[in-house]
């Protein structure tokens, strides 16, 4: 068990959504949105409940937060999810100025990186990889595995 408030134990949160999102046979990510020690917002991906290819899991924890805080910047909080963000959650990262973004596993394929040669972040986000990525990518490697 990871000690409550730890990066360990907000991103133990994200892997629960992203076991969700397994389980009802999506993608697994999960994302949880941090504001002073606190979740105020979760999401897992429902590209295919929806039938949104934009409903990615950073995508419902952002508008969730947004929407519970009534604001459409929050500098102050962390958004942790699973999977390092693809260019389309990093640009709704930038735009609602996400102090923090920590992710569990990267993704040479989709991830930001992948495209950007510089953060693709506000320049004042702080960016964090790597925590919990074993459990992260093994949850993303047995669903795939699962497809084959």
């Amino acid at each position: 068990m990871h000690l409550p408030g730890s990066h360990e134990y907000f991103m133990q949160q994200a892997l629960k959504e992203a076991q969700e999102a397994f389980d009802a046979d999506e993608v697994p990510v999960g994302a949880v949105v941090v504001l002073g020690n606190r979740i105020i917002a979760r999401g897992h991906n429902q590209v295919e409940r929806l039938n949104d290819p934009t409903a990615h899991a950073e995508m419902i924890a952002l508008t969730s937060a947004f929407n519970t805080l009534g604001a459409k910047y929050i500098p102050e909080a962390t958004l942790y999810v699973t999977l390092e963000p693809c260019p389309m959650c990093a640009g709704a990262i930038y735009w609602g100025k996400i102090g923090r973004i920590v992710y569990g596993a990267s993704d040479v394929k989709q991830g930001y990186q992948a495209f950007y040669s510089k953060s693709p972040f506000h320049p004042k986000a702080e960016i964090l990889g790597g925590i919990l990525e074993g459990p992260c990518a093994e949850l993303m490697k047995a669903f795939f595995r699962n497809k084959r």
